[in-house]
């Protein structure tokens, strides 16, 4: 017979005063992206504010946090957002419905429904939808967004400086 942990100890699930307290706002990139989990599989908290623009990406800031915010994303077919950085900020991208094509430097890969990216500060996408339907994305931002470089499509290396 041999003694485990668990055998000496008890599940810790079923003695609470010995865990460590949960933490008011999130502060790694795991709980970042559960943050962007428990808000996508709470669909009565976002859906209703989904608007489609047919001219324009829509976006809402759902919500914001010590040193972090919340961005809602709807994409009509056909729609791309320029290739772009988040400045020092990192990120949490989620697919909630629908599915994206990220574009990068490396390549392109197929975003759908429940599909989450992690991307850290420098991080340069473009995301389309080349889909026949709406998609509608999450982006849990940290440190909030200060602003977003938009990059040239053929070298994602230079800024484009804005026009006068």
């Amino acid at each position: 017979m041999t003694d485990s942990d668990l055998q000496i100890a008890g599940d810790i699930l079923e003695v609470p005063h010995l865990l460590p307290p949960p933490r008011k706002h999130p502060s790694t990139v795991a709980e970042f992206a559960g943050l962007a989990c428990a808000i996508a599989a709470d669909r009565d908290r976002w859906a209703h504010l989904v608007r489609h623009d047919a001219t324009s990406r829509w976006y809402h800031r759902l919500s914001a946090g010590p040193g972090h915010e919340v961005w809602l994303l709807s994409w009509v077919p056909g729609l791309s957002g320029e290739p772009h950085g988040h400045g020092r900020s990192s990120g949490v991208l989620t697919v909630l419905a629908g599915t994206l094509t990220e574009r990068t430097a490396h390549g392109r890969r197929v975003l759908r429904s429940g599909t989450q990216r992690v991307f850290a500060p420098g991080y340069v996408h473009q995301l389309v939808n080349d889909a026949l339907e709406p998609a509608v994305s999450l982006h849990v931002y940290y440190p909030g967004l200060t602003g977003m470089r938009t990059r040239t499509a053929t070298n994602c290396g230079k800024s484009v400086q804005p026009a006068a």
